[in-house]
């Protein structure tokens, strides 16, 4: 996760980092990316079940539960795991979240016990009380998610009427008091629609969009082929980059991140240097400290059924089971395989990956990605869209 519009305009130094400390994982949230205690934020699917039929969803999901998933003491247990690991946030997905009748008392409970909780939800069940009571059990943040304008959001989605109830939902939140943002998947299906849902962040006075790049994982996988090239990848950065310092310019405060490609940290600091010499060296200090892609390290995934992953798109791999080991010990159990190399993974990376300048704040992106793409789990991530000349070396001197 890159958050472009504090990094871009500025507005988060190398020294506010340094002020609450590295090692701390409870500071404020948005400074969590650069922390060197690199406990997870758990994405957790507490069910499979859900409403709508996105042809996007990494998980699959079904308009019933999974069978097997796990039951109300089990969750409560992976709870008590996750606060006894000191992780410093759980965030609650599906599927839709909603639909699991528990949700709420599973995060009051979370909450009692020093968690921070998030929930992603697509937002067509929230009413004005259900804001209310997401609001009162101390959620973080909401993140809806939003596909386009509709008819593009209730195509991809695959419900009409989708579009209108999660805007609705988004003011709703907002009214209580809930802090809100949307979640946009960009691809070939709804590229075109991404002024618009600009546009609809400032008309909203919505506070922040994640813009995330497709993982091709559950039925993102199966759409691969909508995917964008690397020359329109570039293209949505670079528009990115210009709202966001349209936004600064009007005093508009939009925090703007992109996710699930962490080319896009490279490409950041190489449009700050064209601009500011002095202030790319300290971003490139913080683009180090965020480490880039962080599946297996600060990022870890929980599915309904208790099984661990390296991130929410690598359902395909199982880490360990919470019914069988708690999550700490899962999570720090060098002797998988590929747990092993996630955490120190550069050695084994595509040649072209240890060779780049930006291997350290890229981390060989989304091997999930690149192992749908390659059959090659340490395969090249067909998602890099920079040049071979943009990841070398300068000839007179590193930068």
């Amino acid at each position: 996760m890159l958050s472009v519009s504090r990094l871009l305009n500025g507005t988060v130094t190398e020294g506010d980092v340094l002020r609450y400390g590295r090692s701390s994982q409870r500071g404020p949230a948005h400074l969590l990316h650069f922390s060197a205690d690199k406990k997870p934020v758990v994405a957790w699917n507490i069910t499979g079940q859900c409403n709508l039929k996105c042809m996007h969803c990494y998980a699959s999901a079904t308009s019933k539960p999974f069978d097997g998933e796990l039951t109300t003491a089990e969750c409560y247990k992976v709870l008590d795991d996750l606060a006894a690991y000191k992780v410093p946030s759980v965030l609650f997905s599906g599927g839709e979240p909603l639909m699991r009748p528990e949700l709420f008392e599973f995060a009051e409970y979370a909450r009692k016990i020093g968690l921070r909780t998030v929930l992603s939800t697509n937002g067509t069940l929230i009413d004005r009380e259900t804001a209310q009571r997401i609001h009162d059990t101390g959620f973080t943040y909401a993140g809806i998610s939003l596909d386009g304008m509709q008819p593009t959001h209730d195509q991809i989605r695959g419900v009409k009427g989708s579009f209108e109830k999660s805007v609705e939902a988004i003011r709703h939140l907002r009214a209580v008091g809930v802090r809100t943002g949307l979640r946009f998947t960009v691809h070939g299906r709804n590229r075109a629609d991404m002024g618009a849902i600009f546009d609809l962040i400032e008309e909203e006075q919505i506070p922040r969009i994640c813009v995330y790049h497709l993982g091709y994982a559950g039925r993102g996988g199966k759409i691969s082929a909508f995917d964008i090239t690397a020359q329109e990848t570039r293209e949505v950065v670079d528009y990115i980059f210009e709202r966001c310092e349209d936004f600064y310019r009007r005093g508009i405060d939009h925090e703007i991140l992109t996710v699930g490609n962490h080319t896009d940290n490279a490409y950041l600091y190489l449009a700050v240097r064209k601009r500011d010499e002095q202030r790319a060296a300290d971003l490139r200090q913080m683009l180090e400290w965020n480490g880039g892609n962080q599946s297996g390290i600060a990022i870890a995934s929980i599915n309904p059924r208790g099984t661990v992953h390296a991130d929410q798109f690598s359902w395909d791999y199982a880490l360990g089971n919470v019914r069988e080991r708690s999550f700490g010990e899962i999570w720090d159990d060098r002797s998988h395989p590929r747990m092993a190399i996630l955490k120190d993974r550069t050695k084994h990376l595509p040649q072209r990956c240890q060779e780049c300048r930006f291997v350290n704040m890229c981390n060989g992106n989304l091997r999930a990605r690149a192992e749908y793409a390659t059959g090659d789990f340490l395969g090249m991530d067909p998602s890099c869209y920079l040049t071979d000349e943009e990841i070398r070396e300068p000839a007179a001197a590193a930068v």
